[in-house]
């Protein structure tokens, strides 16, 4: 709908509403009342639902729109254990704590209608904020209809333990609808009853996954729980019977033919889907940079099969050894694939860069390139160390990999100038046997390697954002806004307690001032500790229509443009700059776009955030596994988080576990949420963040996927590790 027309809408069934003599009515009235003829009736349900998610309608539970109380908001409820939960408002800085006699049955996940009956406190002086709190007003919408988790069998009936810790009631399964799960089955239950504060929820068994001591069963367990598409529809598997397996002559005409250009693939040593390609040639003492991505919606047409599944799914999923699609391998691994020796079509941002690493001009083309050589990080860290059989082997690569060595110091070297936050996490590298069993796991090596493709990736859809801002086209931006300001006091009180400071101006932070202090921390024992804080502190990025810049990496303009093939909002980019090159962008299509981005900057967040989740959930799992069978053992580590309920120590393998206060038995310890320590009682013995310690792993959580340790008597002195 558009802007003009939705805002004088709005105004009519605002106004109609605050009438005295209005009662609630339902949705046949308010189209009766409106004159809503028949063909625009689904737009006018999206109108008001989108009222509702504004916090300006409810509607009632028998189906009647009223105006709606004041102070209320629409978000998504989070349970808990313990009955209580959080409800995540978008727009709003902190989740409103609704307590566990106002939640009014609400499960987790569902959207919910809430009321505020306590506003958000901030942090002052040794005052601790305090989170907004409400009450549940009405359920908007069910969040899950299946939940997956462990049968129990009791007599002619049973129960069933979510894997979700967040559901905070087992399933009551009937008699008749367990398909004869036995103990210990991972099921997955259809909900036919939410329940309430007396009463469980109630389901039907209609999926054994299999038994949860398999390790085979989990990650399905967890495909399972997010909803993740496994299957591609028919419509979908009949549109790919078109698409063709080669680059023919006639796709090529038109486009710029960069096939004479040394052009490199760096991936890691099993990656199938190659969505981007490298160039570089130094002339006059410029570096000219070619960053070329698989053109997918060459093959992927809007409004098709393959564009409305890949719009559902929003991005790929990997989940260790799993890889959920979100394009089908016909595509992903095949034709769109930069494949070594292959013609294949780009969409090339060709950028001359001076010596000082510095943008002078760039280019967006649409292209043929054909890659020379497919390299690994591996393979390319090794040369630039000057492995001697790899240097004769990509003999003709050689001088070009040194080339991109110096630009990609130069372009992070100008980042960290800027103030951008560099973030050096070690990832888990997770390796299992044919049983889907951990093996091993391990921090994955982020050499110069990945270190070049990041920053030119970096570069590219820097360069992108920042050409479609000042052309004032409709377009998608990759989004991360400046630190809420209660978070940043919080964390300088934090800080302060190890010696560190940082500058707050008229309540603002410059992200120089996050650089500068993990550069203070770096090589200390609390780096990693205080990294993370830095990182908790700040909001997560979001995909939006409005460019609002990149607070972490300190620029004005973003976007994500450099992997179609596994992320939606690039491919739907890579639309609209095709539909620009060839001067496609009339106010008609402008106005399309206006139209759409908005719900495609909503989508592709949620499914984003469901991504990073069900990946967190895998890790989680296998990593409870790989320390199952690691009780008793003794490990060095660093103590990671501290809280009211213990505290968390992460080992050199990344792993972490928790330390409970119960199990902390040698003195009645006190937490100080204030600097996050624990001080004995008796002894005046302290654990603080950053500490290092030896622990011995005690015993493993599955069903909450969580590592318990002991503590042993002795620890680290400063610096002893």
């Amino acid at each position: 709908m558009d802007k003009v027309i939705f805002d004088v809408r709005r105004k009519m069934v605002l106004d109609f509403i605050e009438e005295k003599n209005y009662k609630p009515m339902k949705f046949k009235e308010l189209c009766m009342v409106f004159s809503v003829p028949k063909r625009e009736k689904e737009e006018f349900k999206e109108f008001l639902d989108q009222l509702i998610a504004g916090g300006e309608l409810t509607l009632t539970e028998n189906g009647r729109y009223k105006k709606a109380e004041p102070d209320t908001f629409t978000g998504k409820f989070c349970g808990s254990t313990r009955g209580f939960g959080f409800v995540t408002v978008e727009g709003m800085e902190q989740d409103v704590f609704i307590p566990a006699d106002e939640t009014k049955g609400a499960f987790h996940g569902d959207t919910v209608l809430i009321q505020l009956v306590a506003p958000a406190v901030p942090a002052g002086g040794t005052r601790a904020a305090k989170r907004a709190e409400g009450k549940v007003l009405q359920i908007v919408e069910r969040g899950f209809t299946e939940v997956i988790g462990i049968f129990q069998k009791n007599k002619n009936y049973g129960f069933v333990i979510p894997d979700n810790q967040k559901i905070g009631s087992d399933i009551f399964i009937p008699c008749g609808k367990t398909m004869r799960a036995v103990n210990g089955h991972r099921v997955v239950v259809k909900l036919t009853d939410y329940g309430n504060d007396r009463k469980n929820p109630e389901g039907t068994v209609t999926e054994i996954l299999g038994h949860a001591d398999d390790p085979k069963t989990d990650i399905l367990a967890v495909v399972k729980a997010f909803d993740l598409p496994t299957e591609f529809p028919e419509d979908v598997k009949t549109q790919l019977l078109s698409v063709p397996e080669s680059v023919s002559p006639e796709e090529t005409e038109g486009r710029r033919d960069l096939r004479d250009r040394m052009t490199v693939t760096i991936d890691g040593e099993d990656a199938k889907d190659l969505d981007d390609a490298i160039t570089l040639e130094m002339k006059d003492g410029h570096y000219f940079l070619g960053v070329h991505i698989a053109d997918v919606t060459h093959y992927v047409k809007e409004g098709s099969p393959l564009d409305k599944e890949a719009l559902k799914r929003g991005t790929s999923v990997y989940l260790v050894n799993k890889v959920i699609p979100m394009l089908p391998h016909a595509l992903s691994n095949g034709i769109c694939s930069l494949n070594e020796g292959m013609d294949r079509l780009a969409l090339s941002c060709l950028m001359e860069l001076d010596e000082r690493g510095g943008i002078i001009g760039h280019e967006i083309t649409e292209s043929v390139i054909r890659v020379n050589h497919r390299m690994s990080y591996n393979q390319v860290s090794r040369i630039l160390d000057g492995d001697k059989e790899l240097t004769v082997v990509y003999a003709d690569a050689v001088k070009m990999f040194k080339e991109m060595k110096t630009l990609s110091d130069l372009l992070r070297k100008k980042r960290k100038e800027r103030g951008g936050i560099d973030f050096d996490f070690p990832e888990s590298k997770i390796e299992l046997d044919d049983r889907d069993f951990p093996v091993d796991i391990h921090p994955y090596d982020r050499n110069p390697a990945t270190k070049i493709i990041e920053d030119f990736m970096l570069m590219a859809n820097e360069t992108i954002a920042e050409d479609f801002f000042w052309q004032e086209l409709p377009f998608l931006y990759r989004s991360h806004e400046s630190p809420d300001t209660d978070r940043i006091k919080r964390l300088m009180i934090l800080i302060k307690n190890y010696g560190y400071y940082m500058n707050i101006r008229q309540d603002s932070i410059h992200p120089m001032e996050f650089q500068k202090l993990l550069g203070k921390i770096e090589g200390t024992p609390e780096e990693t500790m205080i990294s993370r804080l830095v990182l908790r502190s700040m909001k997560q990025a979001r995909y939006t229509t409005e460019n609002l810049g990149h607070f972490g990496l300190a620029v004005s303009y973003y976007c994500h443009f450099t992997s179609p093939i596994r992320r939606y909002p690039d491919l739907q980019i890579h639309r609209i700059i095709k539909e620009n090159l060839h001067g496609q962008l009339d106010d008609g299509r402008q106005a399309h776009y206006h139209h759409i981005l908005p719900d495609v900057a909503v989508q592709t967040s949620s499914t984003e955030r469901r991504a990073d989740e069900a990946e967190r959930e895998v890790e989680k799992m296998k990593k409870a596994e790989y320390m199952s069978k690691r009780i008793g053992q003794r490990y060095e580590g660093v103590v990671s988080g501290i809280t009211n309920w213990g505290m968390y120590v992460e080992l050199p393998n990344t792993c972490e576990g928790l330390i409970r206060l119960q199990d902390m038995d040698d003195d009645y310890y006190i937490f100080d949420e204030n600097t996050y320590t624990l001080t004995g009682e008796d002894t005046g013995r302290t654990f603080k963040l950053g500490e290092h310690v030896r622990i011995i792993v005690k015993d493993v959580d599955f069903l909450a996927k969580a590592v318990n340790f002991m503590l042993e008597d002795s620890i680290f002195a400063e610096g002893e590790m």
